[in-house]
């Protein structure tokens, strides 16, 4: 959204770091993610070659202050998130996945052997990473999953299937969760060149097409007692690393938003029907209207979630409450876009339906919206509507 029609003055909540770090994303977007990311959608594709000047740029991990990272705060790394899926959900799903879901936990709950190997060349983009914890029958209820650590001498074999991994057929490392002998849950750091981890590329995909999807077979995977993320028992250390990705998530979708908002509305001012703009049309002014209101109140929602993440201070079902609002959000503004943009919405010269497909898989990812209903339903009323 372009500065003059910034009525509610967003951009003055923004610091001139947080500005220029958003900045620079928005041109690297722009210049070099863009040209190629639509003929990458079209192949079903990952544009690999924007690995290294994203890790230039300091986009992975870049709230660490060690091993490598930028140090930037969590208003940077949520801008960081909106710029890149600005340009697509896939090249912004990537960098979360790298950031949030395998940098986080190994920094947090690995060992400092873990760190050393693996934090500074993550970083660095020397090296990809994937999360191992959905299953081909367990997305919603992660507690239910089957993958299995059983324990032998000086460490443990893995055996289970873990679906829909972003990064996971390319990835040089995965975060993987999986239940022990006593039906606890553990984490582990697993090399993916270790014998008996097969990676697969998951087809015919409708929506992220520009991303990486895989599965993760184990069969009689041995794992050392070193792969083990000494502080990563229990589910409740897989869940914290899915609000991690929430946040990003939440501000990511609001650059979907912004890209299908300045594009319909650029072609509304040019595109003339009946001897005027359709811009100048009752009915296509209230959907340009209820677009903008919509990624407004979305871009303040995402300013204070973190200011309160900054801070310490945001729970989790304050991030389920920002992702599920921010998602169906974007998703509503991208049809809105197509619809405006008539037939040409349905060629991917524009970006409205790209957009509107990827974001079909972000709604269902990191928590479908009808669970982050019931995250927040329970926090109003006290009950739990989860089945048992």
């Amino acid at each position: 959204m372009r500065n003059e029609l910034d009525f509610l003055q967003v951009e003055d909540m923004i610091g001139d770091e947080e500005r220029m770090i958003r900045d620079s994303v928005r041109a690297f977007v722009k210049e070099q993610a863009l040209p190629t990311l639509v003929e990458h959608y079209r192949r079903g594709t990952f544009p690999r070659s924007l690995i290294q000047p994203m890790a230039e740029l300091g986009l992975f991990g870049p709230t660490l202050a060690d091993y490598g990272g930028a140090g930037v705060s969590e208003l940077a790394y949520g801008l960081i998130m909106q710029e890149l899926e600005r340009g697509d959900s896939g090249l912004r799903s990537f960098c979360s996945v790298q950031s949030s879901l395998v940098i986080y936990p190994i920094h947090r709950f690995g060992s400092e052997q873990q760190r050393q190997r693996w934090l500074p060349s993550l970083i660095a983009g020397e090296a990809v990473g994937c999360f191992g914890l959905t299953e081909p029958d367990f997305g919603s209820n992660p507690a239910g999953m089957r993958t299995r650590a059983r324990r032998v001498a000086d460490g443990y074999v893995l055996d289970g299937t873990k679906r829909w991994i972003t990064n996971g057929s390319i990835a040089d490392v995965a975060v993987v969760f999986a239940r022990n002998d006593e039906g606890e849950i553990q984490g582990f750091v697993v090399d993916t060149q270790t014998p008996g981890l097969t990676r697969r590329e998951m087809s015919g995909k409708l929506s992220l097409r520009a991303s990486a999807t895989g599965e993760l077979i184990f069969d009689e995977c041995y794992l050392p007692d070193s792969a083990l993320l000494p502080k990563g028992d229990g589910l409740k250390a897989a869940l914290s690393c899915l609000n991690q990705a929430r946040f990003g998530i939440a501000f990511g979708v609001v650059g979907a938003a912004l890209a299908c908002f300045d594009e319909a509305l650029d072609y509304a001012k040019t595109r003339v029907q009946f001897g005027q703009p359709i811009a100048g049309f009752q009915l296509v002014q209230q959907e340009l209207v209820e677009s903008y209101n919509a990624i407004v109140q979305a871009q303040l929602l995402s300013l204070r979630l973190a200011e309160l993440k900054g801070r310490g201070q945001a729970s989790p079902v304050a991030i389920s409450l920002a992702k599920r609002n921010n998602v169906a959000m974007a998703l509503d503004v991208a049809r809105r876009a197509r619809d405006i943009l008539g037939a040409n919405g349905i060629v991917d010269d524009y970006g409205a339906m790209r957009h509107m497909c990827n974001l079909e898989s972000v709604k269902t990812y990191e928590g479908t919206h009808n669970i982050h209903t019931l995250i927040v339903g329970q926090a109003l009323t006290g009950i739990a509507a989860f089945s048992a």
